[in-house]
């Protein structure tokens, strides 16, 4: 971004990278962050991203809430440690620039964009104290939490980050991450089953294979399933952990990394995602193979 700048009046921003190193620069200090790490800049501060490297490509994604902040799930029954771990987020080190120098700010308001020019650089905080700072997380360190008995849990207990709501329960949006964890549980068919939900979820893919479509969703895309409609597993999976014997530990899903924004509301696709973005026009063939394996006769063994 150079000398330019942004500040956001409209709400808090989760940056995700899934391609490149970013720097980002903060009123308060510097972020380091690259793939497999996250970044949070709440509404008001004015930062600059910049590339790790020069010539380098980025890409990844942001989720921007309107109300509220992000903050760490209730642990409940699970305790005092879990998830992820305060210990484990980093707020940057004070740092500043004393520049004479030409900057442009760009203000996002109500939805606009406003830009005004600056005489001298806006990093010139030297010291700050308090709470409200940016910060950074390795999704390496969190702690999965799983069955250890039967069952393919919610996807919520993998939430990382949630911004709740005014109605209990019921959440802006839960940062949820499927990392590499054991699945040990017994006569239960581990990927997740076919369901209908009454939120909104977007997927995102940061590496490698996700166990649930190993070759339709690669790193650096995307699905949304809207509320109440039918998703699941691909039917090659299906039929791959439908017919495995002995339920033998394992670890799924390797080495990877996916996650999902879930949220309570319902998401508007914009122009250009609907008409210019690469689509997978064949994305409803996976279920195609799919047939009904319903038997009035069986019997659990």
């Amino acid at each position: 971004m150079g000398n330019k700048v942004f500040c956001n009046s409209d709400g808090d921003l989760l940056i995700v990278p899934q391609l490149g190193e970013l720097m980002i620069k903060t009123e308060c200090g510097k972020l380091h962050i690259e793939p497999g790490e996250i970044a949070v800049i709440q509404r008001g501060h004015k930062f600059c991203v910049d590339l790790g490297s020069e010539g380098q490509a980025c890409r990844g994604y942001v989720c921007e809430v309107f109300d509220g902040h992000f903050v760490l799930p209730d642990l409940g029954p699970i305790g005092a440690n879990g998830l992820a771990n305060p210990r484990d987020f980093l707020h940057p080190t004070a740092w500043y620039e004393d520049k004479e120098q030409k900057h442009i700010i760009v203000q996002k308001f109500l939805g606009s964009l406003y830009k005004a020019d600056l005489k001298r650089s806006p990093f010139d905080v030297v010291a700050w104290h308090g709470n409200y700072a940016p910060y950074k997380y390795d999704l390496s360190t969190y702690v999965a939490i799983n069955s250890v008995t039967v069952d393919h849990m919610d996807p919520s207990i993998f939430t990382v980050l949630t911004c709740q709501t005014t109605e209990p329960g019921v959440a802006a949006v839960d940062f949820v991450i499927f990392p590499p964890r054991m699945a040990v549980q017994k006569k239960t068919f581990r990927p997740p089953y076919y369901h209908r939900n009454c939120m909104s979820e977007f997927m995102g893919n940061i590496c490698g294979q996700y166990d649930a479509k190993p070759d339709g969703f690669k790193p650096g895309g995307g699905s949304l399933h809207s509320i109440m409609m039918g998703h699941g597993p691909d039917a090659p999976t299906f039929k791959k952990f439908s017919e495995s014997k002995g339920d033998p530990a394992v670890q799924m899903p390797g080495n990877a990394m996916a996650f999902m924004f879930e949220s309570t509301y319902v998401m508007r696709l914009t122009e250009w995602a609907l008409k210019e973005a690469p689509l997978d026009e064949e994305y409803t063939s996976c279920w195609e193979g799919l047939q009904s394996n319903f038997d009035p006769n069986w019997k659990p063994e």
